[in-house]
């Protein structure tokens, strides 16, 4: 089993185990051994599933504004916590491939292995969500004629995105491809950084 199957298998795993209660508030109950891969992309997939979820709810334009306050510090710690975990499943791509010598001509990807995979568990999620428009009984035949256009599009796009991280992932292993991770140091949840906390003190 390639590694995107592995990822798709258990995005789709974790996508359909939230939508059970459909509660950004429901506990995550990750089937996997803590501190595996496999466990790390659950988790993933949780929290993109959450965050998706904040971001339906941040948009009701009824919003309560203390609320939406409160709401947006999750979607902040939420971004975090997805930033972080990206880089760790890079750090075991890192320790994966450790023992790979570059060939002379290796040339250095867009992105990291670990944020094409991250790209993949918002697929996921999109194409959960464009399929549940698609099955509408509610709507206009317009309105599904023209989800299962977009759906047709988001499957191809996973298609395309699972090969070619499987190609860069054989690529490092073959020592084609070198990969170099970039701490994402966002300044704005820095209070070292940015200039509104720092200047509080």
């Amino acid at each position: 089993m390639t590694f995107s199957n592995i990822c798709n298998e258990i995005f789709w795993q974790s996508t359909n185990d939230y939508h059970i209660t459909d509660s950004v508030d429901a506990p995550m109950n990750n089937p996997y051994e803590l501190k595996t891969i496999e466990y790390y992309l659950y988790l993933k997939n949780w929290i993109d599933a959450v965050q998706w979820h904040f971001e339906d709810i941040i948009r009701d334009p009824q919003i309560d504004p203390a609320e939406a306050l409160v709401l947006k510090r999750r979607i902040d710690k939420s971004n975090q916590d997805r930033t972080d975990l990206v880089e760790l499943i890079d750090s075991y791509f890192l320790d994966k491939y450790k023992a790979v010598t570059p060939l002379a001509d290796a040339t250095i990807n867009t992105e990291s292995p670990a944020w094409a995979v991250d790209r993949l568990s918002i697929l996921a999620l999109k194409i959960y969500h464009m399929q549940k428009e698609v099955e509408r009984t509610d709507t206009a035949a317009e309105h599904r004629a023209q989800c299962e256009t977009k759906l047709a599009v988001l499957l191809e796009q996973k298609q395309d995105l699972s090969s070619a991280i499987d190609q860069l992932l054989s690529d490092i292993e073959g020592g084609k491809k070198y990969m170099k991770v970039y701490k994402q140091m966002k300044m704005y949840n820095d209070p070292a950084l940015n200039p509104v906390l720092y200047a509080k003190k």
